[in-house]
């Protein structure tokens, strides 16, 4: 018998948890069904489990545990910051709507986060991108730029050095966060040099339960 301890990423007001590995790196992410688990303690969004299963884990993305027999609930603080960027998310997604409507990739650059682990990180990418229909695409502007996935707008001036400014993602959008819930933060999303939206200075602050509520403090549009 194998034990697994994991933050609950989202899904703990549902039967399937999404579970992002307190000890692994980018890409340790599970999907837990709990309607048929025993479960001690009281789930939360943010809280910390442990997983008794029987030590295979199925070859999947999410991964899934094999021969779950229980779940507990830690003692350890519940802290929904990953709740918090969720929400973060949904609401840029949900202004000048125009940049992402349609969309049939969907990038996500989480790397300038500083209070998320690269697993948690991993998590939050994977739920952002199933709510809207999508496998989300890691990668800063700068590495898609690189990889080809942009299309540009127009030819760079002779003389001239070429620009990311000039270039768009054709039925794409880059969602990006910098910064902590701590220090503040900013997210944007960016479709073209002409097409982006940010919310800037970003502050949060945690109730007693470990959910978080924010405040935008700018908002910018290109």
């Amino acid at each position: 018998m194998a034990v697994a301890r994991c933050r609950v990423v989202d899904g703990a007001g549902t039967n399937t948890l999404v579970l992002a590995g307190l000890d692994g790196g980018a890409g340790d992410v599970y999907t837990l069904g709990t309607a048929e688990l025993a479960v001690e303690g009281e789930l939360a969004d943010g809280a910390v489990v442990e997983v008794r299963f029987d030590g295979a884990v199925m070859e999947s993305y999410p991964a899934q545990f094999s021969g779950v027999t229980g779940v507990r609930v830690t003692e350890q603080p519940v802290d929904d910051r990953c709740g918090l960027y969720l929400q973060v998310l949904e609401d840029l997604w949900e202004v000048d709507p125009g940049l992402n409507t349609d969309l049939e990739e969907l990038g996500v650059d989480f790397s300038g986060l500083t209070d998320l682990t690269e697993s948690e990180k991993s998590a939050l990418a994977w739920v952002f991108g199933n709510a809207h229909g999508l496998m989300p695409i890691t990668g800063t502007l700068e590495e898609l730029w690189q990889a080809g996935c942009l299309t540009p707008m127009t030819e760079s001036a002779e003389g001239y050095e070429d620009s990311v400014a000039l270039y768009r993602w054709e039925n794409g959008c880059l969602f990006s966060l910098t910064g902590s819930a701590e220090e503040g933060f900013t997210a944007r999303k960016w479709a073209s040099g002409l097409g982006a939206y940010v919310f800037s200075d970003c502050t949060a602050v945690q109730d007693a339960d470990g959910t978080w509520s924010y405040t935008i403090g700018a908002e910018a549009i290109s």
